[in-house]
């Protein structure tokens, strides 16, 4: 193999200046969100010193994402998707203005700052599933696990760069001014979706309401190898989930040193990145179900065995090893949603995709502490991983069809919708 293809593909890049301009927006859009996440959070923290009130925050994201996310996939795949993206886009705009303004006036209430987070992020939740049927709709099929590692790469160098700069600028500037660049990097999001063509659902329109979003989770929990996938995702993030447990290890391993507590988080994005750069012969190979299969049992494995080290670097490196098998896994999960679920579906089932990444980390979390709290970090990380690696390897072998997925240039099996 040729050192060009075992990095990024590229191609899309190449071929689709339409997918180009729109991933330009998405980036500068996206540094502008991870700056005002920071922004928030500075600032709740700022006003009231409380842990309860910057907890709340989490909570004003969370629940109108969860809330809003399958109503809106329902609308997604009745309307044209591109006009929906444009009204969330612009709804976020408008929200980030607002706070702009109370951050340059003071003296808002804190109740108003987490209530402009909970409307943003239900235009947010809007916009998300109509983004979800963009690469397939624009892209060849062959070519749409390259398109959404392009996204995944940087999304997560503007995850690395985006709390940065927003600490520089709240440092010289101040949060009001940290919220206007939030809601110029707006701007540019809607330059990359206005050219899009329209794009209504192919097929049967979605029924209105909630009959439209039980049609939704009909499929889901019908078609096994979708379903398989967010399945594999969830025994990942809810069984062997280490964010909450990093502090104790750290105090349990090595001596509480906060400059260790940071790599650990440095460390799994860098995994991460490097994973998703060095994707090249993951996306051309196409096939996702085998790569995200040991992807996500590579994950649980590594974080099994550092919660066995004593050593530093080896704890770094088994970290960096896990964050790029989650990379990896997320890549190819997503790749299985867009590309074998139908068209006039797709706005559901990202929907829905979206719910699970949100709330599996954050269970994910919450039972590591748990049993963290009951036990010990090591302990919590060790079970933890043992249970994910034996509930992927659950999925995998009750899902012959996940192990066995085609290319994704092959068409959707219809067999494969069926429930088991």
């Amino acid at each position: 193999m040729s050192l060009s293809r075992t990095f990024l593909d590229v191609r899309p890049l190449r071929t689709s200046p339409v997918f180009r301009r729109l991933l330009f927006g998405r980036t500068v859009s996206t540094l502008g969100s991870f700056m005002t996440m920071v922004t928030v959070m500075y600032q709740v923290w700022d006003m009231t010193h409380s842990a309860v009130w910057s907890g709340a925050v989490g909570v004003a994201q969370a629940v109108p994402m969860v809330a809003v996310s399958l109503f809106a996939g329902a609308w997604v795949d009745r309307a044209d998707r591109r006009r929906v993206y444009l009204t969330g886009t612009v709804g976020s705009a408008v929200c980030s203005l607002l706070l702009a303004v109370q951050g340059f006036a003071g003296h808002a209430p804190v109740a108003v700052v987490l209530l402009l987070v909970a409307v943003q992020t239900s235009f947010a939740a809007l916009g998300a599933p109509a983004a979800g049927v963009f690469v397939p709709r624009l892209l060849p099929k062959e070519q749409v696990a390259a398109g959404l590692a392009l996204q995944q790469v940087t999304g997560q160098a503007m995850m690395l760069v985006g709390p940065a700069v927003a600490g520089v600028v709240l440092g010289w500037w101040g949060i009001g001014v940290c919220y206007l660049l939030d809601t110029l990097s707006f701007t540019m999001s809607f330059y990359g979706a206005y050219g899009l063509p329209a794009l209504p659902p192919e097929g049967e329109k979605s029924r209105p309401g909630v009959h439209g979003v039980l049609d939704g989770l009909r499929f889901l929990t019908g078609h096994r190898v979708v379903r398989g996938a967010l399945l594999t995702d969830l025994a990942a993030t809810v069984l062997s989930m280490p964010v909450s447990m990093f502090p104790l290890v750290n105090d349990e391993r090595f001596g509480g040193d906060p400059r260790t507590l940071g790599l650990f988080l440095s460390a799994l994005a860098v995994g991460g990145v490097a994973a998703t750069v060095l994707s090249g012969p993951v996306t051309r190979l196409a096939r996702p179900g085998p790569v995200m299969l040991c992807a996500s049992a590579t994950w649980g494995a590594s974080l099994a065995v550092f919660g066995l080290t004593t050593s530093a670097w080896a704890g770094l490196a088994l970290l960096a090893l896990a964050g790029a098998a989650d990379a990896l896994a997320v890549l190819s999960r997503t790749t299985i949603v867009q590309t074998r679920t139908p068209d006039a579906l797709l706005g559901r089932v990202t929907a829905a995709e979206m719910i699970v990444g949100q709330a599996g980390p954050h269970l994910g979390n919450l039972r590591g502490g748990l049993v963290a709290g009951w036990s010990s970090g090591a302990t919590a990380l060790i079970t933890g991983g043992l249970l994910c690696v034996a509930a992927v390897g659950y999925v995998g072998a009750s899902t012959p069809e996940l192990r066995a997925l085609p290319p994704t240039t092959d068409p959707i099996d219809e067999g494969s919708l069926e429930g088991s």
